[in-house]
């Protein structure tokens, strides 16, 4: 692993494996009754959002509180920022306090690139999402969530999503999750579609790693996964679609289409979800949808990447010695 986490596309193959198969470690803590390791014990991470999160923020201090880590946790509302304090001041006072690392949501897409290679501070930087760029750990997730659904749980490990096919639909034009999965699907070996209306199509999208089209019902009955996005409306600043009901009459995934996918196929979301316009609750509450896998999984590939960058070579879970042997194990 890299000092940072700040895009998907920074990552190989090995990488990112490497990281699933250390999230799957991780999420056998949470079956535990003390759901807590020493590991980054004495280290200090804040969470530094300039943007309003409930997933993501409390995913991220519910791992970094899991690996025993002291959490800050600091928002722009109420801060120095709304007096009109920069990003390079913001930093420098963490600097001055110490940090080992910081976790980072800004609207401004570049905002964590610029934070981890200004020199203004000397930490780990980890994109919780900039802008309209990347969102690397949700992409992740989403991975993780997919290997364990598709290939499973034990046999998925050291394993890639190579074959699999993954549609991405919806707002892709707004959408950081849509570029952060097309990079890591790719480069797990996936095969990624992106339905969306013309309007909602990114300019340059010819050179992502994928294909686009715009007729979802074409694409399901050949994909292992669906991912359907929020229409992002406060990104938005024109009429990029008629009206709601024709958006979701031809973008929206209802009980009837979800039946024209493969039987084994799932149907994910990053959240937050707008039940009625890009997915029904038929679909949200049936059994193939994973959104709140998808958030238990996320603790895991937090820990998982927190314990990567600030960790070290220690190993990521101490089990028990045997018995006659010297020590105090630290996790049973």
């Amino acid at each position: 692993m890299q000092r940072h986490l700040i895009s998907a596309a920074d990552l190989t193959r090995d990488d990112a494996v490497h990281v699933l198969d250390t999230a799957e470690e991780m999420a056998r803590v949470a079956d535990r009754p003390i759901k807590k390791l020493p590991t980054l014990r004495g280290r200090t991470i804040v969470n530094l959002f300039f943007e309003d999160s409930t997933r993501t923020r409390i995913s991220f201090e519910a791992a970094e509180k899991r690996l025993s880590a002291d959490v800050i946790n600091f928002s722009a509302k109420g801060s120095s920022v709304s007096k009109g304090e920069s990003l390079k001041d913001t930093a420098q006072t963490l600097e001055a306090m110490g940090v080992d690392a910081v976790v980072i949501r800004h609207g401004a897409s570049g905002a964590p690139y610029r934070l981890a290679n200004s020199g203004w501070i000397d930490a780990a930087v980890i994109n919780a999402g900039d802008g309209t760029h990347q969102h690397p750990t949700q992409a992740l997730l989403d991975a993780f969530t997919m290997r364990r659904r598709l290939v499973g749980r034990d046999a998925g490990i050291g394993q890639d999503l190579s074959g699999k096919r993954i549609t991405i639909v919806g707002d892709v034009l707004h959408s950081r999750v849509a570029r952060s999965n097309v990079d890591l699907l790719h480069t797990l070996g996936a095969e990624v579609t992106l339905v969306a209306p013309p309007t909602l199509v990114p300019v340059g999208v010819e050179t992502w790693p994928c294909e686009v089209s715009y007729d979802l019902d074409s694409t399901l009955p050949k994909s292992d996964a669906v991912m359907m996005l929020r229409v992002q409306r406060e990104r938005m600043n024109a009429a990029f679609f008629p009206t709601e009901r024709e958006y979701s009459r031809r973008y929206g995934l209802d009980g009837d289409r979800m039946a024209r996918m493969p039987e084994h196929a799932i149907v994910m979301h990053p959240g937050p979800m707008v039940r009625g316009m890009e997915i029904t609750a038929e679909v949200a509450d049936s059994d193939r949808c994973t959104v709140v896998e998808q958030v238990a999984n996320g603790v895991s590939i937090r820990m998982a990447v927190l314990y990567l960058l600030l960790g070290g070579n220690e190993p990521a879970v101490r089990h028990a010695r045997t018995p006659g042997t010297t020590g105090t194990p630290e996790e049973k």
